[in-house]
């Protein structure tokens, strides 16, 4: 699924936080819980009709503590936010952030 359109992973900036903070509230109802940490650790992308970006969050203090979530955010004229198309759970912070 590799193409060379994907990024290399690279640590969380400022607006990739900003967008897992937009998804939180679906990735905790799909997952029927509260998490008081939600930081985002690295991100990759890909151009695909917009940009799907795949984030590693932690979202707890445990080893298995971390998410990655799929989001697309659509072009700029789409107007639309980003949206959580999926995510894997009991993730480690050294699991690879590969496109699922």
């Amino acid at each position: 699924m590799e193409t060379v359109n994907s990024s290399e992973t690279q640590p969380a900036t400022p607006e990739v936080q900003h967008i897992a903070d937009q998804v939180k509230a679906e990735f905790q109802r799909r997952e029927d819980r509260t998490f008081d940490i939600f930081r985002a650790i690295v991100y990759r992308t890909k151009l695909d009709a917009g940009t799907i970006f795949l984030i590693k969050v932690q979202d707890s203090d445990s080893d298995t503590g971390y998410a990655h979530l799929r989001v697309f955010q659509a072009l700029p004229q789409e107007k639309q936010g980003p949206s959580l198309v999926s995510y894997q759970t009991g993730k480690t912070r050294d699991d690879p952030l590969n496109y699922f």
